[in-house]
């Protein structure tokens, strides 16, 4: 608890309402941090989630949920982001999920989110940016590399008045190196609501997950590991 002379440590996190946003939101939360939660309306196929994240916001215990509305439809480039791209999906929720870049990137879509997230961490007077990238189990995109993470955290320092001043706003990346068990097996420690959490890329109105496309199937993938 901060006493009358110290300032709380707070933090940003970037909470999209999928299960790695929610672990690292939760990851501050023990860490002792005060945490604002961003959201960004982007104009996404799987809106669902932003439901989702309103929920797990409250549950984890987020000081506070911001959405921002952001249509990243006037680019298109993305299944997520234009109706006339289909998600894809396998015949087979087992098959295995290649590292190539898939259609269901989205342009740019960390850098933008983190330069926002790190405007709103400035105002806030956040020291840290939350985000759930991984660089083991994922679908192949090039901003959820280490080495993405390492140049953001350095732009982020040339950028910013906090960060010219000496008080430097860091990159906060729990999961960047572990498997989706590991990171299923962290957010049950962390007692992350797991199952109000939408991964899937094309989930019905409902937010129910089409359980075929990349993002269902590493998730279920990691679901049958840990039951072994």
């Amino acid at each position: 608890m901060a006493t009358s002379k110290e300032s709380p440590k707070r933090a940003v996190v970037l909470l999209s309402g999928g299960l790695d946003s929610a672990t690292v939101a939760a990851c501050l939360i023990r860490d002792g941090f005060q945490v604002t939660a961003l959201s960004i309306d982007y104009g996404q196929r799987h809106s669902v989630e932003l439901k989702a994240a309103a929920v797990i916001a409250h549950e984890v215990g987020v000081n506070e949920h911001r959405v921002m509305k952001l249509d990243l439809r006037a680019f298109g480039g993305s299944a997520l982001t234009d109706e006339t791209l289909s998600v894809p999906k396998t015949k087979d929720s087992t098959d295995v999920v290649h590292a190539d870049i898939p259609i269901t990137y989205v342009p740019a879509r960390n850098t933008i989110f983190l330069s926002l997230a790190l405007g709103l961490a400035e105002a806030v007077g956040a020291c840290q940016i939350g985000i759930g990238v991984n660089a083991l189990d994922y679908s192949g995109y090039p901003d959820c590399r280490p080495e993405f993470v390492h140049k953001f955290g350095e732009l982020a320092n040339l950028a910013t008045r906090e960060g010219v001043e000496g008080r430097p706003i860091s990159l906060y990346t729990p999961l960047l190196n572990l498997t989706k068990v590991e990171i299923l097996k962290l957010a049950h420690r962390l007692q992350v609501p797991v199952g109000k959490t939408i991964s899937c890329y094309d989930p019905d109105e409902h937010g129910t997950p089409c359980e075929l496309c990349d993002s269902c199937r590493l998730r279920s993938q990691a679901q049958r590991e840990l039951c072994l």
